[in-house]
């Protein structure tokens, strides 16, 4: 079966579709600083290349990814200190998640899955408060990174959680949009190792207080195309498996 971008669709090509076999895919992600070199937008970046790499992946389990236009903006706490960052409250994230699956319920389409890269605790939170208050008749999938089952199938630099505007994401962001990539900045970056899983631990809140001055941690200079077009495949992988999951148990 096909991916569609349900924005792209008409009315009665949504109609016409077997909803009941259809999962409609939300990317999620803040607008925020992501270090010198990558742009704000970054988390929706990976998002997006998550969500089409899971539609394709249920396509061939004889299932129907529907792409749906992006969630910009949520909890951006720790980069709220840079220019360009647009934070908004957990909760109203969350309601919104919440009426986006009781309007497709309405149509038949019982499953929206989060297709998410974003690891702000207060916007993991949202996320985890959305996928509670699933409505009655559907399921809110909610994918959580940070997981070990999850966060050993990624790459060295993610398992550090020194992973913020470094090799990962920035891997990412050549292979699917490599015009956004500041190769000359990056590779001027020294790496730095600070993790941000070991900082949100010890209760800092902010990339500075973590010890991010310039909103990134990680390898920047490292990044390649070729490990982002696998780390894309992966995370879509992880989502379709969230998803499949969830069904059968």
């Amino acid at each position: 079966m096909p991916v569609h971008r349900f924005a792209e669709m008409t009315w009665e090509e949504v109609r016409d579709l077997d909803r009941s076999s259809a999962v409609a895919i939300l990317p999620v992600g803040a607008v925020e600083a992501h270090g010198p070199h990558l742009p704000l937008g970054t988390d929706v970046v990976i998002a997006e290349g998550m969500a089409r790499a899971c539609a394709e992946r249920l396509s061939t389990e004889g299932r129907t990814g529907l792409i749906l236009p992006p969630l910009w903006y949520t909890a951006a706490g720790f980069a709220g200190n840079f220019p360009g960052t647009i934070g908004v409250a957990g909760p109203l994230v969350s309601d919104l998640i919440v009426q986006i699956a009781s309007s497709l319920e309405a149509q038949e389409i019982r499953t929206l899955a989060i297709a998410n890269a974003h690891l702000d605790p207060d916007h993991l939170a949202s996320l985890y408060a959305a996928a509670d208050q699933s409505p009655d008749g559907s399921r809110i999938v909610m994918l959580d990174l940070t997981r070990r089952r999850a966060a050993e199938r990624l790459t060295e630099e993610f398992q550090t959680g020194a992973c913020h505007a470094g090799r990962f994401e920035g891997s990412i962001v050549r292979s699917e949009r490599p015009e956004l990539f500041r190769a000359d900045v990056a590779a001027g970056l020294e790496p730095n190792p600070s993790s941000l899983s070991t900082a949100i631990r010890d209760g800092h809140k902010s990339f500075e207080e973590a010890g991010g001055p310039r909103a990134y941690f990680g390898w920047p200079g490292d990044a390649t195309a070729e490990e982002g077009r696998s780390t894309v495949q992966t995370l879509g992988h992880l989502l379709t498996e969230a998803i499949l999951d969830g069904e059968m148990q």
